[in-house]
């Protein structure tokens, strides 16, 4: 049985902090939101437990109304916790 995730980036305002991310375990169809990007790190922390901590991989999707600013600023949180997981 594969572990995936998916994550999706939803818009709830126009302004570049107006997002959350809808975390989704495929595999029980459990649905958390995560409110910033130390929440999502957590809650994928903390759902990935179930399966030993094995992910097998993690999907990410957008919704159309997701701002550039939005994206931007979540894909440099990412990018940036990488470099962290990588250094460890």
């Amino acid at each position: 049985m594969s572990v995936i995730f998916e994550a999706r980036i939803k818009n709830r305002g126009e302004g570049p902090h107006d997002w959350f991310i809808e975390l989704k375990d495929t595999v029980d169809g459990r649905v958390e939101n995560c409110e910033n990007l130390d929440e999502f790190s957590n809650k994928i922390e903390e759902m990935g437990e179930d399966y030993g901590g094995r992910i097998d991989e993690v999907k990410w999707f957008q919704d159309d109304n997701v701002t550039d600013e939005q994206y931007s600023e979540i894909n440099a949180g990412m990018r940036k916790y990488q470099e962290e997981l990588e250094q460890k």
